[in-house]
């Protein structure tokens, strides 16, 4: 018997790199098998990409309407799932004390923050595919160097509203998180830019746009995906919004 345990291989920790990879492919399944999340993130903005290429909203821009709504609606799905669905699962997480234990493990609190953006990544990744592979039914083709800028952008925008969701969700009961991010989606969809451009609105309310986070990503998407180019205006906002939520949340997220 002591020669059995005596030959046994020592065990060992998992590295970092692996707990972050275990628990961001858990936060991942979690956020797709929920039936609410998968509606916010699929379901609604499918809906919003056919809306936009079957009616006149989008007309008069220079390009087909397909080609105006898919990028907005890419920008979308970085809000849906970065802002909404995990401001929401973190809110209620935190109030069960889910993330007081998580930070006392091995795997820490940079280890599961780490972990929630390789989550919301992977979902991202999927609801690009599903999104553009639906627009190209629709007669979307976007430039290759387009593609290419787009990408980094949408990183970009997802990790901004991802800190803009963990400021929140770290901040305020998780009822309040639900109403406010919710809220926030609606706003951001119906009026911050993200969706329509500015020129769509009244110049008092473009100005306005140019300045938030949705109205920036969207005009980076749109900017990328139509002209393969990048606006430099809105590039410095939504960089600065990055930085802002960033900082904010890591001074005042309360971990129970």
């Amino acid at each position: 018997m002591s020669t059995l345990f005596h030959d046994a291989p020592a065990g060992r920790p998992a590295s970092l790199t692996r707990r972050v990879l275990n628990q961001g492919r858990y936060e991942a399944g979690t956020m797709l098998r929920n039936g609410e999340q998968l509606v916010l993130m699929i379901v609604m903005p499918l809906l919003g990409l056919i809306a936009l290429a079957v009616t006149p909203i989008l007309d008069g821009l220079g390009h087909s309407r397909i080609d105006v709504a898919t990028p907005g609606i890419l920008a979308l799905c970085a809000l849906s799932t970065a802002f909404t669905g995990q401001g929401i699962a973190t809110g209620f997480d935190r109030r069960y004390g889910v993330l007081r234990f998580l930070a006392t493990t091995p795997l820490g609190k940079a280890g599961l923050i780490a972990g929630k953006v390789i989550a919301v990544l992977a979902a991202l990744a999927i609801q690009v595919v599903i999104i553009s592979t639906v627009a190209a039914f629709l007669g979307w083709r976007p430039p290759v160097a387009g593609v290419l800028l787009g990408i980094p952008l949408l990183i970009l925008g997802a990790a901004t509203f991802t800190a803009l969701g963990l400021l929140i969700a770290g901040t305020v009961r998780p009822e309040a998180t639900l109403a406010i991010t919710n809220l926030g989606w609606i706003l951001f969809a119906a009026l911050g830019g993200i969706v329509l451009p500015a020129s769509k609105f009244s110049d008092t309310m473009a100005g306005i746009v140019n300045w938030l986070p949705s109205g920036a990503l969207g005009t980076l998407m749109r900017g990328a995906l139509l002209e393969s180019r990048i606006d430099v205006f809105a590039i410095v906002i939504l960089l600065a919004w990055a930085v802002a939520g960033s900082v904010a949340a890591i001074k005042w997220f309360k971990w129970n």
